[in-house]
């Protein structure tokens, strides 16, 4: 019998009002997820905040409405003033009222399903979105809730233990760690950044290197100023001849690259000092997301001008936290400038955040090491199962060398393994008793078909089918991210799914 429990649709996992996931069992509810079929989302209560609008959230836009007698109207709550101002100029012409009212910020408009979707989709990919805390406790002010949920909390300053311990999984000194709302909100604000000091030296050509996370690929297509001029793609992150060539020719134009470490969800790394030796040489700026294997596996900094991450993942591995953090290389040559205007321009972290993520950071090295040493057993297990095809992990064969140049100790692993099950995928997907959703970097072991939630376009159509394949991409592939469970209950499940 598995040691794992199937958990029901739309169970949050954790099972916390605050936990980032939500339990998607089968393909046809993760099917019926994606086409917002009626009969799934009436038990979708939460998920993934950035996609699925937190209840917290949505009853606190209510009330604020109420209160200001906005009949009509519908609104998205924000991190900050300025997150509103942002979103309200994003949203021109059509007309909009920025919410002011006991605490909160966000955007008002007439109802509207498509300026609804413009809305959401803007706060998605800038990572802007009034956190499920700070709903919480408007709900408490203004009387709609008794109490908050129960949880830890550091008694202390929590943003300098958060700081300090995201330093040292760095290798940094404080003063070059910049604590942001979400994880997306640190890659698009360095992203703009970068793009603001590039600008004034006539510089706007961005190279996206690698498959890389939907709204990272988002924000170079929505936020450059030509994007069929400005964004080039370059999905093969080994071939550095064509890079080079591409230097060569445009290098002068190039404002700069942007890439994970190891990639999601292929899970390739690239040569990084190589690839930094080029921005540095061609004065691009080099922006590298090291979230997938964590910055406590990978050591990035000292090949980039700006390292991005999501605290999500490993450092809040309860998984009922979203943050994220900027961390500047103090030998690069934009570092003075980024540490000047990285604190006016990220958005602000929620103080109960913090300290809920201070309360469980201190674990943030123990997990990452205790993940580390699970992967290489359930490597080897999927490496010999006849019905698993396609597996991908950070020391696959065409990544070894470059992932293990960047590793901190010979144990760095990471908790991200992918593969494609030699059959329908429902067939696997259904039958495995372990948590499925979207998100990783948990304590807890969880599944997804990484594809069909992120590229469900793609999935469906046979010209998307042709870009996954020119990317090396599976439509079918199953990302699993694993947790601090013993190994031997991770392979066992695996097993009696695979058959």
């Amino acid at each position: 019998m598995s040691a794992f429990a199937h958990l029901p649709l739309g169970q949050r996992i954790p099972a916390s009002i605050h936990g980032v996931s939500c339990s998607l069992p089968t393909m046809r509810d993760v099917i019926g997820y994606e086409t917002k079929d009626p009969e799934t989302l009436r038990h979708l209560t939460s998920g993934y905040p950035r996609f699925v609008q937190h209840p917290y959230l949505r009853r606190a836009a209510l009330h604020a409405l109420q209160a200001l007698g906005w009949t009509g109207y519908s609104a998205w709550l924000t991190s900050s003033p300025r997150a509103a101002a942002a979103l309200g100029e994003h949203l021109a012409p059509t007309e909009t009222r920025q919410v002011e009212h006991n605490g909160l910020s966000g955007i008002a408009f007439l109802e509207n399903e498509d300026t609804y979707a413009r809305a959401k989709t803007f706060l998605q990919h800038t990572g802007s979105l009034l956190s499920s805390r700070g709903a919480e406790d408007y709900l408490l002010r203004v009387g709609e809730l008794a109490e908050p949920q129960a949880e830890d909390s550091f008694d202390g300053y929590a943003p300098s233990r958060v700081k300090g311990a995201v330093a040292q999984a760095f290798r940094v000194k404080t003063e070059s760690v910049f604590l942001a709302s979400s994880g997306m909100n640190a890659v698009y604000t360095a992203f703009r950044l970068a793009s603001s000091l590039q600008a004034a030296r006539s510089r706007t050509v961005w190279v996206q290197l690698g498959w890389l996370y939907l709204d990272t690929r988002a924000i170079l297509q929505k936020f450059t100023a030509q994007p069929a001029r400005d964004c080039i793609v370059q999905n093969d992150v080994f071939d550095l001849a064509a890079l080079r060539r591409l230097f060569a020719e445009r290098g002068h134009e190039i404002a700069g690259v942007i890439t994970e470490t190891p990639t999601n969800p292929l899970i390739q790394t690239t040569d990084l000092p190589a690839i930094h030796a080029l921005c540095r040489e061609h004065g691009a700026i080099f922006i590298v997301d090291p979230t997938i294997a964590s910055p406590h596996n990978v050591e990035v900094l000292p090949y980039c001008d700006v390292a991005v991450n999501s605290l999500t993942k490993y450092a809040a591995s309860e998984g009922d936290i979203i943050m994220g953090a900027v961390a500047v290389n103090p030998e690069s040559p934009y570092a003075e400038e980024f540490r000047r205007l990285l604190p006016g321009e990220l958005e602000p972290v929620y103080s109960r955040d913090v300290a809920r993520l201070a309360a469980q950071i201190g674990q943030y090295a123990s997990v990452v090491a205790q993940i580390n040493q699970t992967g290489p057993a359930v490597v080897e297990f999927l490496r010999a199962h006849p019905r698993v095809k396609a597996l991908r992990w950070s020391h696959h064969p065409d990544s070894r060398e470059n992932f293990l140049r960047l590793a901190r100790t010979p144990e760095a692993f990471g908790s991200m393994i992918s593969f494609k099950y030699d059959g329908p995928i429902a067939e696997f997907y259904d039958r495995l008793c372990m948590p499925k959703g979207a998100s990783f970097g948990m304590k807890n072991t969880l599944v997804c078909p990484f594809i069909f939630l992120a590229h469900y376009d793609l999935v469906t159509s046979e010209s998307g089918h042709e870009t996954l394949r020119a990317a090396g991409i599976e439509p079918e592939l199953i990302r699993l991210s694993l947790g601090c469970e013993p190994k031997e209950d991770i392979i066992a499940a695996l097993a009696e799914a695979l058959g």
